[in-house]
């Protein structure tokens, strides 16, 4: 089912409010719930308000859309934010037209309206990309024919849902952006916060960010042979060399590689990604424990 259909669904809808107004009826504000499949999931107050004002100088120029789920009891369709903003001018009563969709076509035209009005957050939109692809009625390629976008822009907003939580929330809350997002993806969960805290703490940008991630998956080799100093000969007549700097062989640097299954340097790691941690200012009590066949690190943060 693409959702296309919907795009002309609301539009004879709109037709309807418009010119067949015996239609619109009076319901209930009391008798109204929110969208359940609604993907907006933070709803601006500044936004809420300055509807409000409108509403309460101009009047509710276009009714909201609803589907009676009970006898008597309503699920709004679209408007939920004209809806939020009656609230808040305590209105008994909400003009609304009610129209017969089931749970697929509601969860699509909640989508078709964020998406045409005020922006989602890329983690609003990548949920409900995901929640109708779940109801398994279309494929990744017909939804993004049925939105106007590539199958690759679909592609990667579902990607952002494999952050942990509290990075998909700060991308939710205009704390990052989705390109932060899109780099954090290249490392893993304990680096991901790492790098989250630094980004906050520090205000990254996307640029440094990357570099950031760089610098955590390619640390400095450290040498332990020193440079050794060459001292100057006495004069003896002829002119005196100048002191050298002598670098140690080549084979003596040590190259450190990604892919080292190495428990040692395992371990380090984790004191190293622990340690940024702690310099980000999380309070953080380790516990470490070398016994003869294994060793364990207990890490624990007070909430």
């Amino acid at each position: 089912m693409a959702l296309s259909s919907f795009f002309n669904k609301k539009k004879k809808t709109q037709e309807t409010a418009d010119n067949v107004t015996n239609q619109v009826r009076e319901i209930a504000v009391a008798a109204i719930i929110p969208n359940r499949y609604q993907p907006r999931k933070v709803f601006k107050a500044d936004s809420i308000n300055e509807l409000a004002e409108t509403i309460a100088a101009h009047g509710l120029l276009q009714p909201i859309v609803v589907r009676e789920y009970a006898a008597g009891q309503y699920e709004i369709i679209a408007g939920e934010r004209r809806f939020r903003a009656v609230k808040k001018l305590a209105w008994s009563q909400v003009p609304a037209i009610i129209d017969n969709l089931d749970d697929n076509e509601t969860a699509a035209m909640a989508l078709i309206e964020n998406l045409q009005r005020e922006a989602l957050s890329p983690i609003e939109e990548a949920q409900a990309y995901q929640s109708l692809l779940s109801q398994d009625t279309m494929t990744q390629t017909q939804l993004a024919q049925a939105v106007g976008k590539s199958q690759s822009f679909i592609a990667n907003k579902l990607r952002l849902l494999k952050l942990p939580d509290t990075i998909q929330e700060a991308i939710i809350n205009g704390e990052i952006s989705e390109r932060h997002g899109r780099a954090l993806l290249r490392v893993n969960e304990i680096d991901q916060q790492i790098i989250l805290h630094k980004i906050l703490s520090e205000h990254l940008t996307v640029k440094d960010t990357e570099q950031a991630i760089y610098t955590l998956q390619n640390p400095e080799p450290k040498s332990d042979t020193a440079p050794m100093a060459v001292e100057k000969p006495e004069a003896t007549g002829a002119k005196s060399k100048k002191s050298k700097t002598v670098q140690p062989p080549k084979s003596a640097k040590r190259k450190i590689s990604g892919r080292s299954k190495d428990p040692k340097l395992a371990i380090n790691t984790l004191r190293q990604s622990l340690a940024m941690i702690q310099e980000a200012g999380v309070d953080l009590k380790i516990e470490e424990n070398d016994a003869k066949d294994v060793y364990s690190l207990t890490v624990k943060i007070d909430k």
